[in-house]
């Protein structure tokens, strides 16, 4: 089953609304002015910067999303964004469980959980960011670690919503210090990942799942990255900060 690359830029905590516009529209002009047909190209600014940069990016094909949503359509959570917020914001994807929410905020499973459950309700497609820290895999334990977080992570996720998740694997140790998984290293993860998803829910459905890398990709990286068979984009911190280079990425050969 062919499955459409999808390559996310994740801002995070960078640029301001004019910032971001100038981004986005330096992009579409080094992309001529349309995202490819073969791939998705997905953007995920800070929220100050979403209806700005969703102002210059509709029509062109290019989509944008969040880096995070808290699980309630509205409510006394002060300084929160709900998933209702962003689906008016024409948001199509949202980011969650990415190691910074984990291991900085201290999310936990079951909240990362509810705000895949969420995401679902309101249509909205959760990109579940999962990954092992160095030490689990100098331990050997980075698959038992992943499989925990997707175990619990998808908790209540039916087959057919299951169909339309994208996971992101980054393992901690590469995510913005330069360094990154070995081709092979990534593509047996993302091979483990896809086999736990078939023995979940069936073959068919592991099959259509976009299982994306995260951890340092560049454009010098993409490319034998993009080779492997269950690699199926990137999510993109750093190199997407750049028009220049998160273009090249999003034109992999």
């Amino acid at each position: 089953m062919a499955r459409k690359p999808l390559i996310a830029a994740n801002w995070k905590m960078h640029k301001t609304v004019s910032e971001a516009v100038a981004t986005v529209r330096e992009l579409l002009d080094r992309l001529g002015g349309q995202a490819p047909a073969d791939r998705t190209v997905l953007i995920c600014p800070p929220f100050t910067a979403i209806a700005a940069v969703r102002d210059v990016l509709e029509g062109t094909g290019i989509l944008w999303g969040a880096q995070n949503m808290y699980p309630r359509a509205e409510g006394a959570f002060t300084g929160e964004i709900s998933p209702r917020m962003l689906t008016d914001l024409g948001c199509t994807h949202v980011i969650v469980g990415h190691s910074e929410r984990r291991h900085i905020f201290g999310e936990g499973n079951q909240l990362i959980n509810e705000k895949v459950r969420a995401a679902f309700e309101f249509d909205l497609v959760p990109i579940l960011a999962v990954g092992e820290k160095l030490e689990h895999r100098r331990a050997g334990l980075q698959e038992a670690v992943v499989e925990e977080q997707l175990v619990k992570g998808l908790r209540g996720v039916t087959a057919e919503q299951a169909r339309q998740l994208v996971i992101a694997y980054e393992p901690v140790w590469a995510i913005g210090t330069g360094e990154t998984a070995r081709p092979e290293d990534a593509q047996a993860m993302h091979a483990f990942i896809r086999r736990w998803l078939a023995g979940q829910y069936g073959e068919e459905v592991a099959q259509a799942v976009v299982i994306q890398y995260g951890g340092s990709v560049k454009p010098n990286n993409v490319d034998e990255l993009m080779a492997q068979p269950d690699i199926d984009g990137a999510l993109v911190g750093g190199a997407s900060l750049k028009a220049d280079s998160f273009a090249r990425i999003v034109q992999f050969q």
